[in-house]
């Protein structure tokens, strides 16, 4: 069986997924890869295997299935004849006009979480087409499981590019407050956005300007997010919305234990035993003025919501600092991105 694959190839949520899902499948079938976009691969290996994609798309099979990665907004345009399936990543519970007509046209959806079946089965008047889930994963050949660092200071971090959506906006004052109380800790803060104006990336500096804090360059691989990761303790993710969070996962492959709200494609894979959850019981309009316009809604964080994320950063430095998330671990290994390959390739036979 062949398969014309679709999908960006570079270091961002959408690329790096494109990439993994390319290698994946090259273990079980003839991929013909479409770049969407400009091609950033890191290494030899994934040099090779973008080649050897290329390549097989110059004789493209027009009957084959095509599966596309990609915003639910840009489903239009596919390769071939065959059966066409969109497979986008998305992070509110709602989808504008655009949205809903480009899903529509797809002959079938992939998506990466029940929660995002739920979303696209619950919209309005929603029958077709049909929606099956597919994970994502972590390339645990990189994210390797490391022993805790043995010293008195808790590092956290939080890695995802700048946006009020990742709850960037009240992570300065979780930590504050974490502050009160244990003046040893640091926050290690990953998160330059490639799509903000120089303004806009001083304004999240200057948010984040604090002796406690620091802010690391964007990593250019992931092998750099990895040394990063080793290095810290425990993750802090207070997202209102996630179409996936590979960083999250990520951080659980290694044995760092993990602080993620309850709400959205993450909880696909958190559980009460692997990470320590906010619990998030309203929705709000989501509206950041930049990206999100109050169309559809995403978690409400309130002032318990911080409250309560910075009583767990405390526990963990009371409870669990210098532990191995031994939980997580076991969960990435479910959530591989040969997972991924294999459920694709059963879902298209």
């Amino acid at each position: 069986m062949k398969l014309n694959l679709m999908a960006p190839i570079n270091q961002l949520g959408y690329g790096i997924a494109g990439l993994n899902i390319l290698k994946a499948l090259q273990a079980h079938t003839d991929v013909s890869l479409h770049m969407i976009g400009q091609t950033q691969v890191t290494n030899q290996q994934d040099a090779d295997a973008v080649t050897r994609g290329l390549g097989a798309a110059k004789t493209f099979d027009p009957n084959a299935p095509c599966v596309k990665i990609w915003h639910q907004n840009q489903m239009a345009e596919f390769i071939g004849h065959g059966e066409h399936i969109g497979f986008p990543v998305f992070e509110l519970d709602t989808f504008d006009q655009l949205e809903r007509h480009h899903l529509k046209s797809c002959d079938r959806l992939f998506v990466c979480s029940e929660w995002a079946k739920d979303v696209l089965y619950n919209q309005d008047g929603w029958t077709s087409p049909q929606v099956d889930v597919i994970p994502l994963g972590v390339d645990t050949d990189i994210f390797k499981p490391v022993e805790p660092i043995k010293r008195d200071k808790t590092i956290f971090f939080n890695c995802g590019k700048w946006e009020v959506r990742k709850g960037h906006d009240v992570l300065i004052d979780i930590f504050k407050n974490v502050l009160l109380h244990d003046e040893n800790v640091e926050l290690w803060m990953m998160c330059t956005n490639p799509f903000n104006s120089p303004d806009e990336e001083g304004k999240w500096t200057q948010l984040y300007n604090h002796p406690k804090i620091k802010i690391i360059p964007r990593a250019d691989t992931q092998q750099e997010v990895y040394n990063i990761m080793r290095q810290v303790d425990c993750g802090v993710f207070p997202s209102r919305g996630e179409g996936w969070n590979l960083e999250l996962l990520e951080m659980m492959a290694t044995g760092k234990h993990v602080i993620a709200t309850g709400y959205s494609a993450h909880t696909e894979f958190c559980t009460e035993d692997n990470c320590s959850i906010i619990p998030i019981t309203e929705k709000e309009p989501a509206f950041d003025g930049k990206w999100f316009f109050g169309k559809g809604n995403w978690a409400k964080l309130d002032e318990l919501n911080i409250f309560t994320t910075s009583l767990m950063m405390r526990d963990f430095i009371e409870n669990r600092l210098g532990t191995v998330n031994e939980a997580g671990i076991e969960t990435a290994k479910k959530f591989s991105w040969d997972n991924t390959a294999n459920l694709i390739m059963k879902h298209l036979t």
